[in-house]
């Protein structure tokens, strides 16, 4: 791919993540206006989506995914430029998000203020500041891709780092939510956050991060 397309492509891509974190925030922001009209910024106690509303947030959820994916896959060819270019919309898209939060309603309101993350396949519960470090990881490294005539190639060895960080960052965001659900819906109506396994989740970043910096530094 010629420099000029590159860049092009590039600009593009960071266009769409952009948009796309407006679109999540707004859609956000809405939600909580309607669970939390006495105060939006504070989402602790939880106020739990009515059934049918909760399917349509996860359906939706499952949506915005193959989206970013599908942009991915229309602007690079090669499948290591591919998977950079899917962590690059992700990252921005998920930096952009808490930027829109930010700028449109003033939140969040401290570094260490706790996120409902996700809702697949049960709640992601953790300090909003945890998937914005994942996702400037992203956006770096997918912006070093990118930009470069680079095939990126995972090894076994690199391959495994980055999943396995993954899994741990993910047993991070699942662990305070998985210990609730034996307890029903009273107990994440209850719930406030306290306690976040940071061993797991710095454990596993290291792991992503050294991972994809195996990748970057390979010929």
């Amino acid at each position: 791919m010629e420099k000029g397309i590159r860049v092009r492509s590039f600009i593009w891509l960071t266009m769409y993540a952009i948009a796309m974190a407006y679109v999540e925030a707004a859609l956000v922001i809405h939600l909580r206006h309607l669970y939390y009209a006495e105060n939006p910024l504070a989402i602790f106690p939880l106020r739990l989506l009515s059934h049918s509303d909760l399917a349509i947030e996860m359906v939706r959820e499952l949506a915005t995914l193959l989206m970013l994916l599908s942009v991915a896959l229309l602007a690079e060819r090669d499948i290591g430029r591919r998977f950079a270019a899917f962590v690059y919309v992700f990252g921005v898209w998920d930096l952009g998000y808490y930027a829109w939060l930010k700028i449109l309603i003033g939140w969040p309101q401290s570094w260490l203020e706790w996120d409902v993350l996700f809702l697949l396949p049960w709640p992601w519960f953790g300090p909003w500041m945890t998937p914005v470090i994942i996702a400037l990881l992203f956006t770096v490294w997918g912006t070093g891709i990118l930009l470069s005539t680079r095939q990126p190639r995972f090894t076994r060895l690199s391959g495994g780092l980055f999943v396995g960080g993954s899994l741990l960052g993910l047993i991070a965001f699942l662990l305070p939510a998985a210990i609730l659900l034996p307890h029903g819906e009273q107990a994440f109506q209850d719930y406030q956050p306290d306690h976040f396994p940071w061993l797991l989740f710095v454990s596993g970043f290291v792991a992503m991060l050294a991972g994809l910096l195996y990748v970057a530094r390979s010929k």
